[in-house]
């Protein structure tokens, strides 16, 4: 019996986080309010308070369900010791860019994290999450850079931070512009030769 309450618990905290996961495409974060979502699961507004603190609760147990791309683009340490980083680094740039244009939920949970959400009152801890991963990604991007500068020998042509800063900027912008008009380019191919030519850029061509 306990079991089955467990099952029974795992089955609406699932289906919570799919309806969140609906109306935060559809409406926004903001405009979403947790008895929305109760409605749209077929549950009570209880029953969210059961499985999650608050919106910004919910809504990060719903991240936790996908990797997005700037995440899953570095699940690795690096390249082994004495190899040139370079390669590892856009391997997980275009990883990041398939991942996004090939999962369907990957994509509709990024754009309801970068498109749909406000942050604003109990959305503030979905703010400091961004932020956390944004650095994460920087700082494995200014590890790669140096490390793949000294390898070759070579000089950076601008800080690897600045450089890292915009190759962000650069990925970031390239799927945020995709999710507007996916007919407009392949998301794969041109950003991995845009990521090319930035990188040729800096005096690391691949």
């Amino acid at each position: 019996m306990v079991r089955r309450t467990k099952q029974d618990a795992l089955a609406t905290r699932s289906s919570l986080l799919d309806a969140a996961e609906r109306l935060f495409l559809a409406k926004g974060v903001s405009s979403t309010s947790l008895n929305d979502i109760a409605l749209e699961a077929g549950t009570t507004r209880g029953a969210i308070y059961w499985h999650f603190k608050d919106k910004a609760d919910l809504f990060n147990a719903m991240m936790d369900r996908v990797t997005l791309p700037l995440e899953a683009a570095f699940q690795h340490d690096g390249a082994r010791r004495g190899e040139d980083p370079l390669p590892m680094l856009r391997e997980g740039v275009v990883r990041a860019l398939r991942h996004t244009a090939k999962d369907e939920q990957t994509r509709r949970v990024f754009e309801v994290a970068t498109q749909k959400v406000e942050y604003v009152d109990e959305l503030g801890a979905v703010r400091s999450r961004h932020i956390k991963v944004r650095q994460q990604f920087l700082d494995q991007i200014q590890r790669s850079l140096r490390g793949s500068a000294r390898w070759r020998g070579k000089r950076l042509a601008i800080p690897a931070s600045a450089a890292a800063q915009g190759l962000h900027a650069l990925i970031d912008g390239l799927i945020q512009n995709w999710l507007l008009d996916r007919d407009a380019f392949d998301l794969v191919r041109t950003g991995g030769r845009t990521v090319d030519a930035y990188l040729a850029g800096l005096g690391l061509a691949a």
